[in-house]
């Protein structure tokens, strides 16, 4: 039973460094703000996040002890992560792509990101 959980701490801890090296490569490699937006976010993301459940599951095991510490961490990681990247998106699209740019919605609203102050203040944006 012993080496099941160590062969199960080791498979999580290859996929987190495997997922840490694919969005490390992609931050480095990819040509445009919102390509290299996308691979540290969900590759180092799922990266953290199996290095946590793996860290949950050794002490578990071996120490016996429930730790909420990193579970948490997890927890603010999945959470915070895409609202961060949500909002470098929006900004990379507030200052680099202008608003005529853009295609239609196809519905009466206006893309999301352009709220009613903006549109007031310079429809050009």
């Amino acid at each position: 039973m012993e080496t099941a959980f160590e062969i199960l701490v080791a498979l999580l801890l290859v996929v987190a460094g495997t997922f840490g090296l694919i969005g490390s490569f992609g931050l480095v490699r990819l040509r445009d703000a919102m390509q290299r937006l996308h691979a540290p976010t969900k590759a180092t993301t799922i990266g953290v996040g199996a290095a946590l459940v793996a860290s949950v599951i050794d002490l578990y095991h071996y120490r016996a002890a429930l730790t909420w510490q990193e579970l948490l961490v997890a927890a603010f990681l999945f959470i915070t992560a895409p609202i961060t990247a949500l909002f470098l998106a929006r900004i990379h699209m507030h200052r680099s792509i202008p608003r005529k740019a853009l295609p239609p919605t196809g519905t009466a609203q206006d893309w999301a990101t352009f709220d009613a102050r903006i549109k007031d203040a310079d429809p050009d944006i």
